[in-house]
């Protein structure tokens, strides 16, 4: 058992969380996570409807008793969403976590807390985001380094070195995300003062995740060298799986091709190609540098507790027996 700030602050059995990735962030694999003692995160940037979004909710709810979360995406967006009411059908609906990520939440931080959600903010590259969130009132903050996949930030800073230095300037929990994805990684997330980890690129590789299958076997072929990091040039650099897409989209901005000249290539409706009907060279799909190390296709549960007990076995016998 692994108590920390985070499982008593969310009320979770184990301080894991699973990233809010966009599209494959749904009910089933929300409530997996949840149901397996994690803590699931629901995306609502990709939910188009407020109706469409209760519904999604509701059926967290009928799958699990667990806390989830939901993901309030604040960047810029090419279709704006509505997080004022969204935030308000997730109360409505007794949600009571939320994690922030894109921008500040400060705008937003009144509406949730007078409601007695939990804020957990993303703050990718950089601990002055950190200790942004904290000065505004996040209940925590999730400190990803450059090894994500998704949105690494504007430096690219590791995570060793990212999640230490947040741990000394900030007093709320912090969660590490960014390279996690087994037990070592549980353990070292907990040697450098995280309260919790969190994991995006393992959670797709799971059988409750709604991506394609060979979209999944793709992922446990790929080593840790096989993703590249695209759009920095447009300021939103994006780590993805090497494909046809993404070395594209390197080339065009090599040759200082316009945001519009990339959407062709970076557009999220060719993703979701990637992602549902395994077309794997349709477009960009996000992964992380851990996905060197996922070699398999496991429930959830599998995953978390194997984390777990790989955990307590690694402190009980390797750890402790290097003491002298």
């Amino acid at each position: 058992m692994f108590e920390t700030r985070i499982t008593k602050l969310l009320g979770i059995k184990y301080p894991i969380i699973q990233g809010g990735m966009v599209y494959l962030s749904q009910a089933g694999l929300v409530a997996a996570v949840s149901s397996a003692g994690g803590l699931g995160i629901l995306t609502s940037a990709n939910i188009t409807t407020k109706e469409t979004f209760r519904d999604e909710l509701r059926k967290v709810k009928s799958l699990t008793d667990k806390p989830f979360g939901v993901n309030i995406n604040l960047a810029p967006a090419q279709r704006p969403v509505d997080n004022v009411t969204y935030i308000d059908i997730l109360i409505e609906e007794g949600v009571r976590i939320v994690e922030t990520s894109g921008r500040s939440p400060e705008a937003l931080m009144k509406q949730m807390k007078q409601s007695g959600v939990k804020v957990i903010h993303k703050a990718p590259g950089g601990v002055r985001f950190a200790q942004t969130a904290e000065q505004i009132g996040c209940d925590a903050v999730s400190v990803i380094g450059m090894e994500c996949g998704g949105h690494p930030g504007p430096f690219d800073t590791g995570s060793i070195v990212l999640v230490r230095a947040a741990v000394e300037k900030i007093k709320i929990p912090v969660i590490a995300g960014g390279g996690f994805a087994d037990a070592a990684g549980f353990v070292a997330a907990l040697a450098l003062g995280a309260d919790g980890m969190l994991m995006g690129t393992r959670f797709m590789a799971t059988k409750e995740c709604p991506a394609h299958p060979k979209f999944k076997e793709w992922l446990i072929k790929a080593t840790e060298t096989d993703v590249v990091v695209t759009q920095r040039s447009i300021r939103a650099p994006s780590r993805n799986l090497r494909n046809g897409p993404a070395e594209k989209v390197l080339e065009l901005e090599s040759k200082g091709a316009t945001l519009e000249e990339l959407l062709k290539y970076t557009s999220g409706q060719n993703s979701q190609k990637v992602y549902f009907e395994g077309d794997l060279e349709a477009g960009l799909a996000e992964c992380g540098q851990v996905v060197g190390l996922i070699h398999d296709v496991p429930t959830v549960k599998e995953v978390i507790d194997g984390i777990i007990h790989g955990a307590e076995e690694i402190i009980k016998k390797k750890l402790a027996g290097l003491v002298r």
